[in-house]
């Protein structure tokens, strides 16, 4: 997928504006937010289940070398094939390869954000195949022709009606649109996608956890598609990161507690499927083939960097459910596969600090995200941390880097700092009335709000006069 971050800000105002995606938008809030809440609450202790999740993945990754190995070593004893990809254009390559060998006409894809973060679908198309996306909201998109704007629910920006009219206009050639209820959507996406699923020869598929001690992969949906999209055609083929690894069967059974009381506030997700190797003799179904593309694509510098707890991440979606930044402009303006607080970090990574330059200052580091992150990733230090690259790396622009030094200056000398905030709240108190429309300096605020008119006394003032009051010391 092209990263279009470094236009951050003219899609923020965009999405802003948008009315359709804003009441799309607040229909979806309320509900990850209030299911999550309910769902944890059924567990006595949800902390130590954290703080469990936290130390599987933190054990994994100190050891990530050791279970990449075993993880090998068990799914070709149980059959399957392992390929190991450095970057996008190996996975691309890789499974272009095998689906040409497959004799592939037809695709199916089940969602992989791993598989949107190599252009999986742009690729395998440039190569010729028909690539036929089965999750319902990955469908959706698909015939709308945008990203995800959500990683676990990709389409969650579009209204109703705007899937009605998108129906009619691929499915029935119609412009008039005739609106209908949800089951009946859903309905007829079922009947479309039918017919692919019994002719396709190749089906992709992501994990959301790979097991070393049993080289199985652990897939969950909502909807059942990926089950089919990995049982029905002759060829199965999963994308994944290789930090998507856990040591034993066990240790996945922690995580997805975790995962769907996290993602959609469900004690476990509709469909979890374990898959170990390819069809055997007894198997009434399954694929002939089976193959796994283990992708690294700089995880391996992240394991070694300063953001390697970013790679304990399991995809759920919590962070930017509870964020109000996302809440407010949805997934379409990070301009790359992760959006949100998760996004905010992990893009940087991929595509580089200067091209993501806006999205670690799209936070107002309130920490929600950290507070119900299920295996607890520090993402508000993190977004910080990369501030202070952005500074360092001389990316951030000039006349802000000099208000920053200036401010620092003046910061570590307090009688400077008092004197200059007094004189400051003085003089602010006498430019409005109530409040001021107008800031120089300040107008990104003051565009979109007014700025709170000062009392006349700097915090600290008013923070020793209530002491006073109280008779504190």
């Amino acid at each position: 997928m092209q990263s279009q971050a470094h236009r951050f800000k003219p899609r923020a105002v965009e999405a802003l504006h948008n009315e359709t995606l804003q009441q799309a938008l607040a229909k979806a809030k309320g509900g990850f937010i209030d299911k999550r809440a309910a769902a944890i609450q059924e567990i006595p202790d949800f902390e130590s289940l954290r703080q469990r999740g936290e130390t599987i993945k933190e054990h994994t990754l100190a050891h990530l070398d050791v279970y990449l190995e075993q993880f090998e070593a068990q799914l070709l004893r149980q059959g399957g094939q392992v390929h190991w990809a450095e970057d996008a254009r190996d996975a691309t390559r890789v499974i272009a390869d095998i689906c040409r060998e497959a004799d592939a006409k037809r695709i199916l894809k089940a969602k992989t954000m791993a598989g949107e973060e190599v252009g999986l679908n742009e690729a395998l198309e440039e190569a010729g195949f028909e690539i036929v996306e089965t999750d319902l909201g990955e469908y959706i998109i698909q015939l709308a022709h945008e990203p995800p704007s959500h990683i676990i629910a990709p389409a969650v920006h579009k209204t109703r009606e705007e899937i009605t009219r998108l129906f009619d206009r691929v499915h029935h050639g119609l412009e008039e649109v005739r609106l209908r209820e949800v089951p009946d959507l859903v309905d007829e996406a079922r009947q479309v996608l039918r017919e692919k699923f019994l002719s396709a020869e190749v089906g992709i598929s992501g994990a959301n956890l790979l097991v070393a001690e049993t080289g199985s992969v652990t897939v969950v949906t909502n909807e059942g598609n990926a089950d089919l999209s990995m049982t029905q055609p002759r060829v199965h083929i999963v994308i994944a990161g290789i930090e998507k690894l856990v040591p034993t069967l066990e240790d996945a059974g922690t995580l997805l507690r975790l995962l769907g009381r996290s993602a959609t506030g469900q004690a476990m997700t509709a469909y979890t499927s374990l898959v170990t190797g390819d069809r055997r003799e007894e198997d009434p179904d399954g694929p002939v083939e089976y193959h796994v593309v283990l992708l690294d694509n700089g995880r391996s510098r992240m394991l070694a960097g300063k953001y390697r707890d970013m790679l304990r991440c399991i995809r759920c979606g919590a962070c930017m459910n509870h964020c109000p930044v996302y809440g407010s402009i949805g997934g379409h303006a990070y301009g790359w596969v992760y959006p949100g607080p998760m996004g905010a970090v992990l893009t940087p990574q991929f595509v580089g600090l200067d091209e993501a330059y806006d999205l670690p200052h799209a936070c107002t580091l309130n920490g929600r995200c950290k507070s119900v992150c299920p295996v607890r990733i520090p993402l508000p230090d993190m977004l910080r941390s990369l501030r202070d690259d952005q500074f360092e790396a001389r990316i951030t622009p000039a006349r802000t880097r000099w208000a920053l030094k200036l401010w620092g200056w003046v910061a570590r000398r307090p009688r400077l700092y008092h004197l200059g905030a007094r004189l400051a709240s003085r003089l602010l108190a006498n430019l409005g009335r109530g409040s001021i429309q107008h800031l120089p300096g300040a107008g990104g605020w003051t565009r979109g709000r007014d700025f709170p008119l000062p009392q006349g006394e700097t915090f600290q003032q008013a923070w020793k006069r209530q002491k006073e009051h109280r008779g504190e010391r």
